[in-house]
Formats: structure tokens, C-alpha cells, sequence
């Protein structure tokens, strides 16, 4: 029986009864970061509470956007028809998924073994006091959800016009025991007609002095009466428990293990996680299936696509200087510069302990914007001074000394702009892995740009000294 009729129909499925509760914490201005609150909970929440298990969503918009609906990052399940030997197998994630260090809050969604009570009516006894299963199901429900779960009643505030429940419930404060519940009231049958006493007295029938005695003597016909009832009398009880909740997966039953990661990056995990599932996979009966999705299967999708995008971005890049500078040799100058921005991406990456994630990837693909800038500007003028007679050397020369401001300027400035995200405050820790990336790849690309890049133009390029035209079609300087 629920014992309130709340509406959980945007909720996310956790929160099934009135054993479960969330419980939403709101940090003051100048807090720690959010992490080390979480860290210290997971300590001091279990061992003042064993028999208690507690597990932390997802408080930011962000990490509920990657996680798609889900409330942890991980989320391993079992999908198939074979309930018992699945969620056998579910258990065993469980435990197996708790043992990996750095993952936390590993627990199985679906409650499976929720407490209830069973309530077993004598049929046969019921009859007797010309009771029916659906009237002792109606008492029973009046009294522990409110008549609103079997018959709704509404009244219109003449004030405003807004229609208002009306409904009779016992205070759940009265029902705080068994022997309470088996107290119910459930007298809603009737007992057969029968012949009342008729009240009388003995002056009535004869001569005394000096009283007159009360007597009572033959019946008259009387009406149906209430059979005073309680549910103990009809009924009998069963402790037992029961699946609270019930997913699936294209009309499969699902059991879902769901856990978190702290202390350590979600990259790394999932090589331990298929090593769990491949061998639980064998104890599976034919047709059903363990899958791992979550954020495992978004990062492993999100870094597969942005991998491709950015070496995409690199060869379109690449093909578009070629038809710019009308040669293959001046684009292959540019494109060098490239691996420096890689190597102080990861350099800082790694010296700040930050793990390669979407937005450090996002950052990667700034970084190489802004190198890739800069060298195509530094290259750019020194083909113009080769142009216009002088020699290789002396116009990667010329356009390091021309060049080193506007260089400068635009590293110095994406830099500095990066520097209050690169420090990640508090709340600011998903996007610090996009700055320090950018920052990681303009702090190796500037020098690479001003030193390497006019030195591999001067290697490459000096055997088209004296030349007017290097491309298909005629360049004639200005």
C-alpha cells in the first residue's frame, strides 16, 4: 500500500518508498570544492549507519547531462529472461565492481528484496460476517493511503475556484504496529434480520404493591445491523519481501549495477570492468546479455568521434594550405608545429594531475587552432620575402624579427585569459581541464612557432632561391 500519493513521474526511479529518501545539501559561498565534502561523507555516513546504504547522484548540470538520465557514472546491467540467475550474476557485479580501487557507491537500482507485509484473507470467515475481498482490500487501503486512492472526493474553494482534496485517513502515528494493523475496522457487511426484545414491565401483566419490575418478555421485528468487524478477524499476516521496482530494456528484465569513481579517472575503469563482465559472461543462460553503458559508453563514443575530428581537422587544414600556397613543402612547415602543442598538452595535463576528457580535448583543439595561426602567419610572410629576392635563411630571419609580436600578443592574451579557469575554484573544476589544456599547448607552440618553424622553412625551402613562382599557378610579389 503506498503511504502517500506523491507523483514520481519525473523522478529518476531510486526513490520508491518510504525507506528511501534524498537528502540535498547546499554549500555556502567560499566552500571547499565539492569532492572533498563527498570524499569525507562516504567515510562517516556508513560507519555511523552500517545497515544503511548510501550512494551520491549527480549534483551538477553537467555530470547529469553526460550521465543521460542516469544518476551514477557507471552502470552495468544484466538484460534477459532468466531473473534468477541474472540477478545471481548482479550480486556478483556488485561485489566484484566494489573491489576496483577507485570505484565508489557501487549498488544494485533496483530494490529486489523490499520488506512487506502480505495480508492473507480467510475467504470462507469473510463470508460469514458477509464480507468480500474488495470491501476488506477498500477498508484496508481508506485507512493506510486515504479514501483519495478509492474514492476520490473534491471540494471547490468558492474563494479562489481551486479544487481541493477531501480525505479520511488514519494518522499513521496510530498504526505503528502489527497488532495495530490487525485492528483495522473492516465492518462494511451487514448481519441477518433477527427479533429484538421488547422492554417491558410487570404492572403490565399484573397486580403488585408496591413496585413495578422491569420485564422483558417476547420479541418484535428489528432491521439489519453492522457486524462490528476488525481486519485480525478475517485475516492473518506475513512478513516477506518483494522486488520494489522492475526495469527493462526492450521489454528484457534489467538488473542494473550502478557506481561512481573518486580519487581516480572513469578512463581507466572500464579495462577492469570487461575483464568482470567477460568472465561472469560464460554463467549466463543462452540469450541473455551483460552491457556496460553510462558514461563508459558516452567517453568511449565522445573521445572515439573526437579523435577523428580533430585528425580530420589537421588533414582538411593541411589540404587547404596546400591549395593556398600552391605546394605541398610550406603546409608540411606548418603542420610540424603541431606535434610541440601535442607534447605541452600532455606535459600539462600531467603536471597538473588533470585526466584527458572532453573538455581537455576541446582545449586541444583551441591550442592547435592558435599554433596552427600563428605558424600559417609567420610562414605566410616569409614566403613573401623569399619572393621578393631574398634567400631562404634570410626570410625565416626576417619573419621571426617581423613576426614575434603579433606571435606573442595572441599566445600572451589566450594564456592569461585561461589562467582564472586553469585554476578551477570551486564549481569551476569541469572546465579548469579546458584551460590548462590551451595554456599546456600555446606554452610549447610559441617557441616552436618563433624558433623551429622559421628554421624548417629556411631547411625546406632554400633550394627555390631565385625563383619567382613555387606554385601551379604564377605568384608575382607586389
Amino acid at each position: 500500500m503506498p503511504a502517500r500519493s506523491y507523483n514520481w513521474a519525473f523522478a529518476d526511479g531510486t526513490t520508491i518508498a518510504v525507506n528511501d529518501g534524498v537528502i540535498m545539501v547546499s554549500l555556502k559561498d567560499g566552500h571547499a570544492p565539492t569532492a572533498d565534502y563527498v570524499s569525507k561523507l562516504r567515510e562517516v555516513l556508513p560507519a555511523a549507519f552500517p545497515e544503511v546504504l548510501f550512494y551520491f547522484q549527480p549534483a551538477d548540470m553537467e555530470t547529469q547531462i553526460l550521465n543521460f538520465g542516469i544518476t551514477a557514472q557507471i552502470d552495468v546491467r544484466t538484460v534477459g529472461y532468466d531473473r534468477v540467475k541474472n540477478l545471481r550474476i548482479a550480486e556478483e557485479l556488485r561485489r566484484r565492481i566494489t573491489a576496483i580501487p577507485g570505484v565508489v557507491d557501487a549498488h544494485i537500482q533496483q530494490e529486489v528484496y523490499a520488506p512487506d507485509f502480505f495480508v492473507q484473507i480467510d475467504r470462507a470467515r469473510a463470508l460469514q460476517f458477509g464480507l468480500t475481498v474488495s470491501d476488506i482490500g477498500n477498508s484496508l487501503d481508506t485507512s493506510l493511503a486515504s479514501s483519495e486512492q478509492v474514492a476520490p472526493n473534491f471540494w471547490t474553494d468558492p474563494k479562489d475556484g481551486v479544487p481541493r482534496y477531501i480525505a479520511v485517513q488514519t494518522p499513521q502515528y496510530q498504526v505503528h504496529s502489527l497488532n495495530d494493523l490487525g485492528n483495522t475496522p473492516v465492518s462494511t457487511g451487514t448481519s441477518p434480520p433477527a427479533r429484538q426484545p421488547v422492554p417491558g414491565e410487570l404492572s403490565n401483566v399484573a397486580t403488585v404493591t408496591p413496585a413495578s419490575v422491569p420485564v422483558s418478555t417476547g420479541t418484535v421485528p428489528g432491521a439489519a445491523q453492522p457486524v462490528p468487524g476488525e481486519l485480525s478477524n478475517v485475516a492473518t499476516f506475513m512478513r516477506d519481501s518483494v522486488p520494489g521496482s522492475a526495469n527493462q530494456a526492450n521489454i528484457q528484465p534489467v538488473y542494473e549495477v550502478y557506481a561512481s569513481t573518486q580519487g581516480r579517472d572513469l578512463g581507466s575503469i572500464p579495462t577492469e570492468i570487461d575483464k568482470i563482465t567477460t568472465d561472469l559472461e560464460k554463467q549466463l543462460s543462452p540469450g541473455n546479455t551483460i552491457q556496460v553503458t553510462g558514461q563508459i559508453d558516452s567517453m568511449d563514443q565522445a573521445f572515439r568521434d573526437m579523435t577523428i575530428g580533430l585528425i580530420f581537422a589537421a588533414v582538411f587544414v593541411y589540404l587547404l594550405m596546400v591549395v593556398n600556397y600552391q605546394n605541398f613543402g610550406d603546409p608540411f612547415v606548418v603542420i610540424l608545429a603541431l606535434p610541440a602543442t601535442f607534447c605541452g598538452i600532455v606535459t600539462m595535463l600531467y603536471i597538473t594531475g588533470t585526466t584527458l576528457s572532453v573538455p581537455s580535448l576541446m582545449g586541444a583543439i583551441m591550442a592547435v587552432g592558435v599554433a596552427s595561426a600563428n605558424s600559417i602567419l609567420l610562414v605566410t610572410f616569409a614566403r613573401e620575402q623569399q619572393f621578393a629576392g631574398r634567400t631562404a635563411f634570410d626570410a625565416a630571419i626576417s619573419a621571426g624579427h617581423t613576426r614575434i609580436r603579433p606571435v606573442l600578443m595572441t599566445a600572451t592574451a589566450m594564456i592569461v585569459g585561461m589562467i582564472p579557469m586553469a585554476i578551477g575554484g570551486p564549481g569551476e573544476e569541469q572546465n579548469a581541464a579546458l584551460a590548462r589544456a590551451v595554456i599546456g599547448g600555446l606554452l610549447f607552440a610559441t617557441p616552436t612557432t618563433l624558433l623551429v618553424v622559421p628554421y624548417l622553412f629556411a631547411m625546406l625551402r632554400k633550394g627555390n632561391d631565385g625563383k619567382p613562382a613555387h606554385g601551379v599557378f604564377a605568384e608575382v610579389p607586389e
